[in-house]
């Protein structure tokens, strides 16, 4: 992490839910790991197009129970982060506009942006939440989405990797994080003979593969010990899907840190299949880390 970026906050979104509960948790006990200041961030729409005309004390009105209600969630944020980091610098912010713009806006002065998985505006039968999924897509900082169970300090952080500059990125941030959390590195490659024809598989040597995919990992790695010599590291090479591997080593896990080519647009988003599903699956909080946001 640069010097100038070493300061920043971790930011955290805040809309009253049991979900952001869980995030602000999250984020407080994160902020005091890296001793920085957290940023309770509680953003909603309004314009006045929405609202009837001729009614402007009423609207006003509206307007003010509306920020009194923000001020009231984020009160008790900051008391959810209180008592789970005493004595970690705290900075309640309302502000007024789209979520997803708003928490992007603070994703560029933040190191690391927080998001329960699912809010409010949450509907039964979704995992993720909207606001969740576009700012895990394009935000300016490493996403943590904060999901399944999020006490758990002696599981291992996992990290997906492939062949890609993408990993990259995500294997800066994994061994960050598991340097100051004290915690095994898992780093995961998930490997599957897509380009075999099936006929051919009976005949395949999968340990000879397996063990050259091993190998080619191994090689990848090197030169981390060195910089991370506190970091127990181990790999784990499995025949099966990237999304599915992931999915199964977050349990047990403290978190799981996968890479994303991910983009947002007006007309839509773009995570990549395997960030997408693990996203939607894992059974710990998730780090999206774009290239470009971890340092």
């Amino acid at each position: 992490m640069e010097v100038g970026q070493a300061h920043r906050p971790v930011v955290v979104g805040v809309d009253g839910s049991g979900s952001a509960d869980r995030a602000v948790e999250w984020a407080a006990a994160e902020a005091a790991r890296r001793g920085v200041a957290l940023r309770l961030v509680s953003a909603f729409s309004w314009t006045t197009s929405d609202h009837p005309v001729g009614h402007d004390g009423r609207v006003a009105q509206y307007r003010d129970q509306l920020l009194e209600a923000a001020r009231r969630r984020l009160s008790r944020a900051a008391r959810i982060a209180e008592d789970t980091s005493p004595g970690t610098e705290t900075a309640p912010q309302v502000e007024i506009g789209a979520p997803i713009e708003v928490l992007g806006s603070e994703a560029r002065r933040a190191q690391l942006l927080v998001l329960g998985d699912r809010g409010l505006g949450g509907v039964a039968g979704l995992v993720l939440g909207s606001v969740a999924v576009a700012l895990a897509a394009r935000g300016a900082c490493p996403v943590v989405i904060v999901r399944g169970e999020t006490r758990n300090t002696d599981g291992p952080v996992v990290v997906g990797i492939d062949e890609s500059t993408v990993s990259e990125a995500a294997l800066r941030f994994a061994f960050a994080a598991a340097a100051v959390r004290g915690a095994e590195l898992v780093v995961l490659h998930a490997w599957s003979p897509t380009a075999i024809d099936k006929a051919l598989e009976p005949l395949m040597d999968w340990d000879a593969v397996a063990n050259k995919e091993d190998a080619a990992i191994a090689e990848r790695l090197s030169g981390w010990g060195q910089k991370y010599p506190q970091v127990t590291l181990r790999r784990s090479v499995v025949r099966d899907g990237a999304a599915r591997a992931l999915v199964d080593a977050s349990r047990g896990a403290q978190l799981v840190v996968v890479g994303s080519r991910g983009r947002g647009t007006a007309a839509g988003l773009l995570l990549g299949s395997v960030s997408h599903g693990v996203l939607h699956a894992a059974h710990c909080p998730v780090a999206i880390v774009r290239p470009g946001t971890d340092s």
